[in-house]
């Protein structure tokens, strides 16, 4: 079994124990669940004939909600996913099983959740809570369930946010047959830690964060065990070389900053991590555009402007080092909810770019249709990019809600 697999069978148990003994609370329930079918088409042969090219998978997640009183609420959302060629995508997760307490002067979760930090839209500099699921979406939106201890004081002067993680979760890689990975598969199996707890250190957050006028404010720190491991050369036990997941020990500082006004958003994110390899700075800045009713119409407009910056200045280690991000989202406001998301790329210096391309439209009350399309260009070595030359693709899916 994956590591990324939870034993579901005692999860089960202890869910339905819980809703068994609150039937006596009056208290309100919710129970949904989305089913999706995904069709993923390639536009060039993969480089490696292990590889298998198009493809179905499907994925089922079901949701329950249960509020047991004024101030406590408990949440369980497992996660599943098929795919038809086997390999690492077929992989199940627990993304929420928490209990809530939430107060006037102070919050507390205790158990599995996801919490996202940060403002910007071309990367996450800033979010580090939650590792990410690297084969559901190589673009980082995609997270892992991480068990916390989340307590938050809200006072005048802000929310304090303190986070104890006791557990860690290893960062997910498509295997040898799979598309979107390495040229050199990842053996998640090699798994190096600097700390000798390895998935047992306790990690630990801090945040605070308040709304000052048109501003809102986020300055975090983290201390624990990094989320990107570091990739280093090795073989696997068939003698084949592989790529070894280093999990080292990080501190970093995170700020991220928004202000708004009128139809302009302008955000930053900005962090220092420091690693027993080096201490860098970088950062994320730019601005967003809203109009509404354009092209006289029902329509609602938005451009993003965002810089990316990493003053280690090494392909090898970010693909986004010196990077110019334009986006344009068109929301139709139509009964469908129809919307197109345009985004690009481009690296100033080496001049690699992606292309991404989006649509999504709701078909009745209960199923949406969704289209992307990726394009990777001009990637060279050493960049992570070039990895993906070959892996441009669209990629359709059809969700039904229940």
């Amino acid at each position: 079994m994956k590591e990324n697999n939870y034993n579901i069978a005692p999860i089960l148990y202890l869910v339905a124990s819980t809703v068994i003994f609150t039937d006596s609370v009056q208290a309100k329930n919710g129970i949904s669940a989305e089913l999706e079918i995904e069709a993923t088409f390639f536009r060039d042969p993969a480089f490696d004939p292990r590889q298998e090219d198009d493809g179905l998978t499907y994925r089922f997640q079901p949701k329950y909600f249960k509020k047991l009183d004024n101030s406590w609420s408990f949440k369980f959302s497992p996660f599943f996913r098929y795919d038809q060629q086997g390999g690492e995508r077929t992989h199940n997760d627990i993304r929420e099983l928490a209990l809530h307490k939430k107060d006037d002067l102070w919050e507390a979760k205790l158990g599995i959740s996801k919490v996202f930090w940060g403002v910007t839209k071309s990367q996450y500099l800033v979010d580090i809570i939650n590792q990410t699921d690297l084969i559901e979406n190589i673009d980082g939106t995609v997270k892992l369930g991480q068990p916390m201890i989340n307590l938050a004081l809200k006072q005048k002067w802000g929310k304090t946010e303190l986070f104890v993680l006791p557990y860690f979760r290893e960062r997910t890689y498509e295997g040898s047959n799979g598309r979107l990975r390495f040229l050199i598969p990842v053996d998640t199996g090699q798994a190096v830690y600097e700390s000798s707890q390895e998935k047992k250190h306790v990690d630990y957050a801090v945040r605070w964060s308040h709304k000052l006028s048109v501003w809102d404010i986020g300055l975090s720190h983290f201390s624990g065990t990094s989320r990107a491991p570091r990739l280093t050369l090795g073989t696997s036990v068939n003698g084949e070389r592989v790529l070894v997941p280093n999990y080292d020990q990080i501190e970093q500082t995170g700020l991220d900053l928004k202000a708004t006004t009128g139809r302009w958003i302008w955000k930053l994110d900005l962090i220092n991590r420091q690693n027993p390899l080096d201490s860098y700075i970088a950062w994320t800045a730019g601005l967003q555009y809203n109009r509404k009713r354009v092209f006289k119409s029902k329509k609602d407009l938005a451009i993003l402007v965002e810089y990316m910056y990493d003053d280690r200045n090494d392909p090898s280690k970010t693909v986004f080092e010196r990077d110019i991000f334009l986006a344009a989202i068109l929301k139709f406001n139509n009964p469908s909810s129809t919307a197109l998301i345009a985004s690009y790329y481009i690296d100033e210096d080496s001049d690699e770019r992606i292309y991404k391309f989006e649509i999504r439209r709701k078909l009745g009350k209960s199923s949406k249709l969704s289209a992307e399309a990726l394009v990777v260009s001009n990637a060279e070595v050493p960049s992570p990019l070039y990895n993906l030359r070959r892996d441009s693709y669209l990629r359709v899916k059809f969700t039904k809600q229940f």
